[in-house]
Order: structure tokens, then C-alpha cells, then sequence
């Protein structure tokens, strides 16, 4: 990703069956991708006369020319930023998205980290009020493994919403337990932490087809282990060195004895 195809062209032309009254006639772009065209008008024009369509730019050098051809250089640069910058983003680029991305038509929260951004940005200015740090923190370690994921997998740093499919949720699965060895039951944790969000992206219109529909999420059945009394009193008789430990002991044994989550149970420690 990120190295520009033999297929990427751009051509600069001039629309003679569109003269206007002035008798010039309109400047346009055509991208083309992979046998794929978008074409658009760059707002301007010129005198068929003065227009050179083998090289794709103004004849001469009068200052007219001269000007118009720099503009002409200027898009050409950022026609070709764009293409290099969905190239890294995506999953897959094509002509309409470069050329949409050219005249300012992207869609906001149309990728996937940028949607997890603005989600986890919401729930963090909603820690104390209904949500905990502790779940902030889980969204956000989500993020940062799909963007590792990506990276890992695809070479790319972003993806659109559309894109994402059956594959790329089997590919993230199996990245989760390989690579950071997670179990089942993690695994299925981080992946129902995505299907939030894309489900927010589903409600609100940005795609249309369900990723998770043919995904199934598993949670495997797991008998936890419990202390025994006399573990208990083993903890609670412990001396530790550091007056911080102690305090997150008694935490922990107050947890215990009162049935409160220990995540709930925390509070600043001096």
C-alpha cells in the first residue's frame, strides 16, 4: 500500500463541445484507475487555440498560460496526495474516491477508527456519569488493537465502513488469539466491542449491510476459581513493604466480603 499503481493516470482536457459565449471552453480532470474514470471541471478555462492536448496543458507563455499551467501542476500534486493518502487509509482505492476526496465530498466518520474516535471521545466525557474509566479504557484498547490489526494485516492504517466485512472480522478474530493470545473469551469481548460501534455507523445510515450477520459471537462456559477462607485470612494477615499495596489489599478484600466489583470498588488512593 501506499506506492502508487502503473494503472493511476491523470489527463487534463478541455470540453470543446461545451464553447462558451467568451468562446472558451471549460478545463476538465479525468482520473483513471485500474480501467476505472471519474472525471470532474477544475473551474476553469481557456482558448481551445491555446491549448495543447497531447501535453495536457496551455500553449505559449503568456502570463495567462503560464498561470494556468501552474494551477494545472497544483492539482496534479494534489489529485496524487489524495490517491497516496486513501491508498495507506483503505482497504481499496478507486477513481471516484480520489476524485471525491479532491473537490472536499468525503463523508465524516465514513472509517472505522475515525467512528471509534469520536465514540470513545463521548464516553469519555461521560466517565462518572453513567460510565465507568473502566470501560473507556477497554473501547480504547479496542481502537488501538484495530489500528495495530490493520497495520499488521492490510498495511494500512484506516478503513473505510463500507469495507468492512465477514473477512476482515475472521481476520481480526484470528490476529486477537495469535498474535496477543487472547482467549476465547477476551477475543469475544474485543469483538463485541467493535459490533457497538459499527452498529452505531449501521443506525445512522453509513452502511447499509450488517458485517456481524454472518459472525457469530462466542462466549465459552468458564468455572472461575474462589478463595478459601483460609486463603482469605492469608491475604488480609499479609504485611506488605508499601502502604500503597495495603490499601489496594483491603480494596480487594472489601470486595470480597461486601460482593462489589473490584472495578467499582476503586477510589483514589493518597
Amino acid at each position: 500500500m501506499g506506492i502508487i499503481r502503473s494503472t493511476f493516470k491523470i489527463l487534463f482536457y478541455i470540453k470543446k463541445n461545451a464553447v462558451k459565449s467568451n468562446g472558451k471552453a471549460p478545463v476538465m480532470a479525468r482520473i483513471t484507475l485500474n480501467g476505472e474514470i471519474a472525471q470532474f471541471s477544475l473551474k476553469c478555462e481557456i482558448n481551445p487555440a491555446d491549448w495543447n492536448p497531447k501535453a495536457g496543458k496551455a500553449i505559449g507563455k503568456s502570463a495567462a498560460s503560464q498561470q494556468l499551467n501552474g494551477l494545472l501542476d497544483d492539482f496534479r500534486a494534489s489529485i496524487t496526495q489524495n490517491y497516496r493518502d486513501i491508498s495507506d487509509r483503505e482497504a481499496s482505492v478507486t477513481a471516484e474516491k480520489v476524485r471525491n476526496a479532491f473537490l472536499g465530498l468525503q463523508t465524516r466518520n465514513d472509517s472505522l477508527l475515525d467512528l471509534f474516535r469520536h465514540h470513545n471521545e463521548n464516553l469519555e466525557a461521560q466517565i462518572g456519569k453513567g460510565v465507568s474509566r473502566d470501560t473507556y479504557m477497554k473501547y480504547l484498547r479496542t481502537s488501538t488493537r484495530l489500528e495495530e490489526f490493520m497495520k499488521y494485516k492490510y498495511n494500512i492504517s484506516d478503513i473505510n465502513l463500507k469495507e468492512i466485512d465477514h473477512s476482515f472480522l475472521y481476520d481480526f478474530d484470528v490476529y486477537l488469539k495469535t498474535i496477543h493470545s487472547c482467549g476465547q473469551n477476551t477475543t469475544a469481548k474485543f469483538m463485541q466491542r467493535l459490533k457497538s460501534v459499527i452498529l452505531i455507523a449501521k443506525s445512522n445510515g453509513w452502511i447499509h449491510a450488517d458485517p456481524y450477520s454472518n459472525y457469530k459471537l462466542h462466549f465459552e462456559k468458564s468455572d472461575r476459581e474462589y478463595l478459601t477462607e483460609p486463603e482469605l485470612e492469608a491475604i488480609m494477615k499479609k504485611k506488605f513493604p508499601i502502604i500503597r499495596l495495603e490499601q489496594v489489599r483491603d480494596i480487594f478484600i472489601f470486595s470480597c466480603f461486601s460482593g462489589l466489583a473490584y472495578p467499582e470498588a476503586q477510589f483514589p488512593i493518597p
